[in-house]
């Protein structure tokens, strides 16, 4: 079902420093910032050969990754995003096997412009998963 590893998302607290240990320490080539209100984020994005780092930062207090920064005050791995080829079919297939769908459960519009959703952590090892629509 799922098909290559899209991204890996880290939380931050401050983007602009983040970004900089990326394009400046490591060399990597990173997107300008991109405010995605709807997520409650503003993210950069790395780009590596074989796939992408997604840097967050919160965005209002209402933020989902203002909460994930409280309880890791110096931010960390948030989730990673896995493609799949129908985002519909695939969150029926996984709600049948008994995943959870966070949200309501509809696809929402990620930072790539393309459907997403996320699944509960409980049911994947711990880790938060985004499916991205390829």
């Amino acid at each position: 079902m799922i098909g290559r590893l899209n991204h890996v998302a880290i939380a931050v607290r401050d983007l602009e420093k983040a970004t900089a240990v990326y394009r400046d320490t490591l060399g990597a080539k990173v997107t300008p910032p991109s405010v995605q209100a709807a997520h409650g984020v503003t993210v950069v994005f790395i780009e590596l050969p074989n796939t992408k780092i997604e840097l967050l930062e919160p965005l209002g207090a209402d933020s989902p990754i203002g909460k994930f920064l409280d309880k890791n005050p110096d931010g960390g791995i948030h989730h990673v995003c896995y493609e799949v080829d129908d985002i519909i079919a695939a969150r029926d297939q996984l709600k049948a096997q008994g995943a959870r769908v966070l949200g309501d459960g509809e696809p929402k519009i990620g930072a790539h412009d393309k459907p997403v959703l996320f699944l509960h952590p409980k049911d994947f090892c711990g880790t938060l998963v985004e499916l991205e629509q390829a």
